[in-house]
């Protein structure tokens, strides 16, 4: 009998011998870790979440483009940022770095922190800083941070701690620079050319390169993967502790593969899950009859954060390339309905523009600007729409423009992201009132994932700007509507899913980005939106929190929840500045 069939036979006979025999270092440790036995680490030093893997991991390779968590969704658990974003206050907090300073309008000194190495025990330094950033220049428009050069005209060292970067001049955006100083993860230097060098250079090639056991900074490695979970464990040297003055309290982090939210709910409720991403309906009834909290305690229980839309590819001359027909489509939608089913009442109303209903992005919009510009649920007002561009309804109901049948059109989301998945019933239900066909289309996330990258949908449902940082509101038009870096249709892009070009929108977004003056900024950005809204290259469907947040206190507790004083926002444990919630939990037992 082998060493791994011992294993296995030890895990079977008895919990004692299992948690010893698949949770120590060493030898074993490796030889379980991606193997068909199911690690069993001990309950009360472990962190159960769900909700941001829907698969089996398919690679922990940063420029792979589709990584699994904890590389992606996960940025502060293995490979770290310089700062923390903080979605409380909107400011950077210090990790890999310690501070920045715009030397002048054009020059940004980065000054790293001393303490800071990778889990090998090498030092971090400005050279791997420099590394990282000048990758996303060598893959030009290949890797999910190329687009930085964009803004960039070059990054260099000082000295070992200390970076600058200085802007492009022609293409002025501070906002978008700042940003990149907290959603970039920093390589090793020292690994990752060689991994190049022995794919000579072929990024496709270094793509398919695994990376089982990365070589980072942050506080865990991973420890086990499989079909249903992948666990991380605390790296007991973590170079944080002088930091954050402690180590994080779980020493091991289990990310457990549900196939879709109601297995997920469940399982928090039972208190086998204790930090959810998944979408709860009605999160009152767990409040009310279980260990359960919100970071909210009080409707409407979760930050705001994104605007879940539709992407509609305009390249496949199936007539949605027809402003009306997208106009009909967005005026067709019951929103209130997708808000009250889909969203169990977690959304303000819609007000159809790039900005999201806070203060702090609602503050560069002039809405009576673009008032006359928007639209609300009016079937009939859709009908007529059609009516006068000629689009007649055909013997089924569908209508017919210019030869051309209005649908079937697919409306595709990720299977079991259950909110999402009612909402486009919703769509399809509404469109077919005013004669649109639409199909449903719920694959698996990594097909999702290579359709919207690669542009292979009709209608494709995202979050524009999925992410929390400081330039937003501009860097959800970026995403939408930024032309300049996007490929064609086939090849992978970052952003601007549906290939959206508007030569005059690209100006603005550069402008918003190097205007000081918070008027000049509100002009720039009501005129943004009233492209968009003349254009319609997405259709905004609710206000959703980026992350739900749901915890249960059954096996831990103390999580960060509003007006507790800690200054700790609801970024799922691992997420820029939310990371500091794993050094305030503790076990509850």
């Amino acid at each position: 009998m082998n060493f791994r069939k011992v294993i296995s036979f030890l895990c079977v006979l008895t919990l004692i011998f299992s948690i010893t025999a698949c949770t120590d270092d060493g030898d074993k440790d490796k030889k379980t870790r991606n193997s068909n036995a199911k690690v069993n680490t001990p309950r009360n030093e472990t962190l159960f979440m769900s909700g941001l893997q829907w698969g089996p991991p398919a690679n922990f390779n940063l420029l792979s483009g589709n990584p699994a968590w904890p590389i992606a969704q996960g940025r502060e658990l293995i490979y770290e940022t310089l700062f923390m974003y903080n979605q409380l206050d909107g400011k950077l907090e210090p990790l890999l770095a310690k501070s920045y300073e715009w030397k002048d309008d054009y020059t940004i000194i980065i000054k790293m922190n001393p303490d800071a190495h990778f889990n090998d025990g090498k030092k971090l330094t400005s050279e791997d800083v420099v590394y990282t950033y000048e990758l996303g220049k060598k893959y030009k428009d290949q890797l999910n941070w190329s687009n930085h050069w964009n803004y960039l005209d070059s990054i260099t060292t000082i000295d070992d701690e200390t970076v600058e970067m200085k802007v492009n001049k022609e293409n002025y955006n501070r906002l978008t620079v700042t940003d990149t100083l907290q959603n970039t993860c920093i390589l090793p230097k020292h690994i990752w050319t060689k991994i190049e060098e022995k794919h000579n250079y072929d990024l496709e090639k270094i793509r398919k390169e695994f990376n089982k056991d990365p070589v980072a900074s942050g506080p865990y490695k991973i420890h086990y993967y499989d079909d249903t979970r992948i666990i991380v464990k605390r790296d007991d040297n973590y170079w944080g502790q002088k930091l954050f003055g402690k180590l994080p309290a779980p020493k091991y982090i289990g990310h457990i593969i549900y196939k879709s939210n109601d297995i997920g709910n469940t399982a928090l409720k039972n208190g086998d899950v204790d930090l959810s991403q998944n979408f709860i309906p009605q999160v009152w009834k767990y409040i009310e009859k279980n260990n359960v909290k919100t970071f909210l305690k009080d409707s409407p229980y979760y930050l705001p954060g994104v605007i879940p839309s539709l992407f509609i590819n305009t390249h496949n001359k199936n007539a949605l390339e027809v402003f009306e027909v997208r106009k009909a489509l967005a005026m067709s939608i019951n929103y209130e309905k997708i808000g009250e089913i889909a969203m169990s009442g977690y959304t303000d109303k819609i007000k159809p523009s790039l900005a999201l209903n806070v203060e702090t992005e609602m503050k560069y919009l002039d809405e009576s600007k673009i008032k006359d510009l928007q639209w609300s649920y009016d079937v009939e007002g859709a009908k007529k729409l059609l009516d006068k561009i000629g689009a007649k309804p055909g013997k089924d109901g569908i209508r017919i423009l210019d030869g051309k049948r209005l649908g079937p059109y697919n409306i595709e989301c990720p299977y079991g992201w259950t909110d999402w998945n009612a909402s486009i019933q919703i769509v399809i239900e509404s469109a077919k009132k005013i004669g649109i066909e639409l199909k449903e289309s719920f694959p698996e996330s990594p097909v999702w994932m290579n359709n919207k990258q690669t542009g292979k949908f009709d209608i494709l449902m995202d979050s524009p700007g999925g992410s929390l940082q400081p330039s937003q509101p501009i860097y959800r038009a970026n995403q939408i509507m930024y032309s300049v870096g996007v490929p064609k249709i086939g090849e992978t892009a970052y952003f601007n899913w549906g290939r959206f070009k508007d030569e005059k929108a690209d100006e603005l977004i550069i402008a918003f980005g190097k205007e000081k003056d918070e008027e000049k900024k509100k002009e720039i950005y009501t005129e943004l939106n009233q492209i968009y809204l003349k254009n319609i290259p997405t259709i905004p469907l609710m206000y959703r929190p980026w992350w739900f947040y749901t915890v249960s206190e059954e096996v831990w507790k103390n999580f960060p929840v509003e007006s507790d004083g800690s200054n700790i926002p609801p970024q799922n444990c691992m997420e820029g500045a939310g990371v500091k919630a794993l050094y305030q939990i503790e076990p509850a037992k």
